[in-house]
């Protein structure tokens, strides 16, 4: 019989990387008119701290759902090319989703998914959030772990000047270091190469996306401010230039 593990930081750590590069997931609400289970596919984001995000229209029966009883599930996995998908990780959050008018998540959002600002400003579409209360992880065949919010979400206190200036941060190196996020991904994530872009920044990592593809680039530490942000960042790009170099 398998049994849950205590979190381990190494698990932890896969399952905020795992949110991180979604692009969608399932999400299951309370069915306001039967009360069983309804599960619906959406598209995701992360906000700075690493909770789940979406943008959804009051007109969907999930909305409906969750204007009711915010209290839901969010699963998301990597086990689409897999010949056995229960070798996959996936990993499963639950909480209460509620709207949030936070810039932050609006940004984040868009620039994951640029596609959806034909229709973010509609008045019937909005910006929600997952309170994440817990999760469960399985990484494989007798990988299982149940995880605490503190082993999802980055603490964000201390870092608010680096949240700040996210924005700029993104811009500039979308802007005027392309290069350097294709070496990111190339030689640390080992991603194709292709224009990559930066869709958010927080302590202890960057998102770097491409035609629906997502990469996870960790730091060695955790910054706080845009001077830390640039000096990781350049740090970065010396390590991922060595790693070409090596035989």
């Amino acid at each position: 019989m398998l049994r849950s593990s205590p979190a381990t930081a190494e698990v932890a750590a896969s399952a905020r990387g795992l949110v991180r590069r979604a692009f969608k997931g399932s999400l299951a609400t309370i069915d306001r008119g039967n009360g069983y289970p309804y599960a619906s596919l959406v598209t995701l984001a992360t906000d700075a701290a690493g909770a789940p995000t979406a943008l959804i229209s009051k007109l969907a029966r999930h909305t409906a759902n969750l204007a009711k009883d915010g209290r839901a599930s969010i699963m998301v996995e990597e086990t689409g090319a897999l010949a056995d998908p229960l070798q996959g990780a996936r990993l499963t959050l639950y909480g209460v989703v509620a709207p949030t008018t936070d810039e932050g998540v609006r940004r984040r959002f868009l620039a994951r998914h640029p596609e959806a600002s034909v229709y973010a400003d509609f008045p019937d579409f909005a910006f929600w959030r997952l309170a994440v209360e817990g999760a469960h992880y399985i990484g494989g065949f007798g990988r299982i772990f149940d995880l605490g919010p503190s082993d999802l979400l980055l603490p964000l206190r201390g870092a608010e000047a680096l949240i700040e200036g996210e924005p700029g941060i993104v811009e500039h190196m979308n802007g005027d270091h392309a290069d350097a996020l294709e070496l990111y991904a190339t030689s640390l994530a080992g991603a194709s190469p292709g224009s990559w872009r930066m869709a958010g920044i927080d302590p202890e990592g960057c998102d770097i996306i491409l035609e629906g593809q997502a990469r996870r680039i960790v730091f060695a530490t955790s910054i706080a401010t845009p001077s830390g942000a640039r000096k990781e960042l350049v740090r970065l790009a010396a390590e991922a230039r060595a790693r070409q170099r090596e035989p």
